[in-house]
């Protein structure tokens, strides 16, 4: 059996079927991890869904933020933006049981040398505050007020972590940290505003939320996808696996056994 953690799909299927192809893909013996953002910007954003779902016990998923904003879409707080490839999935027959199964999926996956989440591990946690944190949210997504926390869950503050924090403002920080992070400044306060790679950010008071210097450090390997403009991540600790496929670069895989990584180049065209 060997367990494979692929970056953001973001729709491009024929990229993430050519990948399994690579190693040829069991589902009956083999894994796949998926790192969050299954739809979006990409051309099969319905048909990555389908995939996934069938793949039963096979695959495992964290959600991005792009799966919650298809969540938030489906409840009318938006209109698809026209940018994003996903009208398909609300004239879907199979609509309700794919958005019913992707609001189920955890924010955090934990595995015994390793830990999956979609944007990272907010500096201020232990592993034991990101366990529990990441459990509060799972259990009003898939509760009777999942729709009260995606109607509510969109604001940049507070920008700060404190086990004070109650109701929507510890839940937003919660989603924040867990599906948007990527900047944090000198007090490891999150900044949600940066989008750039750190190479061409000129503000020395922003460093990656994994370089943070004063971070709680976890016991175990943190694998994450979301930042597209690192052109992925590679350390020790740390493991960036969104290359950005949907913009014409590569989606990425790793077996987890022998560290392998396999790269599949974009079929689709730049957005």
């Amino acid at each position: 059996m060997s367990t494979y953690i692929v970056g953001d799909i973001q729709g491009c299927l024929d990229e993430l079927l050519l990948l399994l192809k690579q190693v040829s893909f069991d589902k009956k013996h083999d894994q796949l991890l998926v790192a969050g953002d299954l739809v979006a910007r990409g051309p099969k954003s319905l048909e990555t869904l389908r995939f996934i779902k069938d793949l039963g016990k096979a695959a495992k998923v964290v959600l991005g933020n792009h799966d919650l904003h298809l969540l938030a879409v489906s409840i009318g707080r938006f209109d698809v933006k026209a940018k994003d490839n996903t009208t398909a999935i609300f004239s879907a027959k199979d609509k309700d049981k794919l958005l019913s199964w992707l609001r189920k999926q955890p924010l955090f996956i934990e595995h015994d040398e390793f830990v999956l989440c979609h944007a990272g591990i907010s500096p201020q946690w232990d592993l034991i505050t990101a366990r529990s944190a990441a459990h509060e949210i799972e259990t009003l997504l898939q509760g009777a007020q999942w729709q009260w926390l995606i109607e509510n869950m969109y604001g940049d503050t507070p920008e700060t972590w404190s086990n004070d924090l109650s109701g929507l403002e510890r839940y937003r920080y919660i989603i924040n940290a867990f599906t948007r992070m990527r900047f944090v400044d000198t007090q490891g306060r999150l900044d949600m505003l940066q989008k750039k790679p750190p190479s061409e950010i000129q503000n020395a008071h922003l460093v990656p939320w994994f370089q943070y210097p004063d971070r709680i450090e976890i016991s175990k390997s943190i694998i994450f996808g979301h930042w597209a403009a690192l052109q992925g991540y590679r350390s020790k600790r740390f493991i960036g696996l969104d290359t950005g496929c949907v913009w014409g670069g590569e989606l990425t895989m790793i077996r987890w056994e022998d560290r392998v990584y396999f790269t599949q180049k974009s079929i689709t065209n730049p957005i």
